[in-house]
């Protein structure tokens, strides 16, 4: 399916309220302290051909500090990954390392799944 063929995703088609007015969700313009991000660690093998890797979820905050805690986490860990769509993916069984440098960086509220 090309670009022109693919629904837009927001999940409204029609509506027969006059005053309807679709809202985007809208990225945050500021990024929250560490010690109130709420963000879980767990293994994910789904789609991934079997593969392990340790998604960080829960990032409340901007596209570029996303950016920079994933290349913190994956430089911390030595392995490769990516950070798109609000969560961190990291290559590897790393949950452990992961949640000791978020805990050592002021990541209070960081929990293992």
């Amino acid at each position: 399916m090309n670009k022109k063929n693919k629904p837009s995703g927001n999940g409204y088609v029609y509506s027969t309220d006059p005053d309807f007015r679709y809202e985007e969700d809208q990225a945050p313009e500021t990024t929250a302290a560490p010690a109130t991000q709420p963000l879980k660690i767990r293994l994910d093998t789904k789609q991934r051909g079997g593969k392990a890797v340790t998604l960080v979820q829960g990032f409340n905050g901007t596209e570029d500090d996303l950016q920079d805690l994933g290349k913190k986490l994956k430089s911390f860990c030595g392995t490769g990954g990516s950070a798109k769509d609000r969560e961190i993916i990291i290559q590897g069984d790393q949950r452990d390392k992961v949640l000791a440098w978020l805990h050592k960086n002021g990541y209070k509220l960081a929990k293992k799944i």
